[in-house]
């Protein structure tokens, strides 16, 4: 009896490994939808929501009940995937934890060519930005084209060693009109032009 129930919770061992494997495979291979979409949603303008960590927290709490800090240097790339027209940057603010504008980087638009890119650079000693900080992108287009991507890089580098992590940026407001001839989402305002 002992032998038995040993053997049976071996090899209900062994199945439960083999289940979750067999589960896990295609989870693994699985792509993105978005990598294998044959018709990919085009657009004449967006605003996008880009999230940048100027800080991180990290090791343990000290007296005063903080953790430590790292400062982050971190570029935001502005990538047009469209293969046949371009697209225009009108507007890309940097925003603090607060929610505080503290820079806008376009001081007029600026115009990206079929897959081109541009980026833009938040330096390491730059601690306003805090762990909440963002950039807030506006864009626009002549004729409907491929959704850009918008990544941001972030770099922290010591001696010989170093890290970095990327995050992708959301699109808060399509700027696609409705029957009204409104924007479809009236209550985030747009961005303000750059003077």
């Amino acid at each position: 009896m002992i032998r038995f129930a040993r053997l049976d919770n071996h090899l209900f061992s062994h199945l439960s490994r083999l289940a979750t494997g067999l589960i896990a495979i295609p989870l693994l291979l699985a792509e993105p939808a978005w990598s294998h979409d044959p018709h990919p949603r085009l657009s004449t303008g967006q605003s996008v929501y880009v999230p940048v960590y100027s800080t991180i927290w990290h090791g343990n709490l000290n007296d005063n009940g903080k953790p430590s800090e790292i400062l982050m240097s971190s570029m935001l790339s502005i990538r047009n995937t469209d293969p046949k027209y371009g697209m225009t940057i009108t507007s890309a603010q940097y925003y603090d934890t607060g929610g505080r504008k503290l820079h806008e980087y376009v001081a007029r638009p600026r115009l990206i060519p079929p897959m081109g890119s541009v980026d833009f650079f938040v330096e390491y000693q730059e601690r306003q930005g805090g762990t909440g900080a963002n950039f807030v992108v506006n864009w626009q287009a002549e004729q409907p084209i491929n959704q850009p991507i918008m990544e941001t890089i972030h770099v922290y580098h010591w001696g010989t060693q170093g890290q970095a992590f990327v995050t992708r940026g959301e699109v808060i407001d399509p700027h696609e009109p409705n029957r009204a001839g409104q924007d479809s989402l009236p209550g985030i305002p747009e961005a303000p032009k750059a003077r």
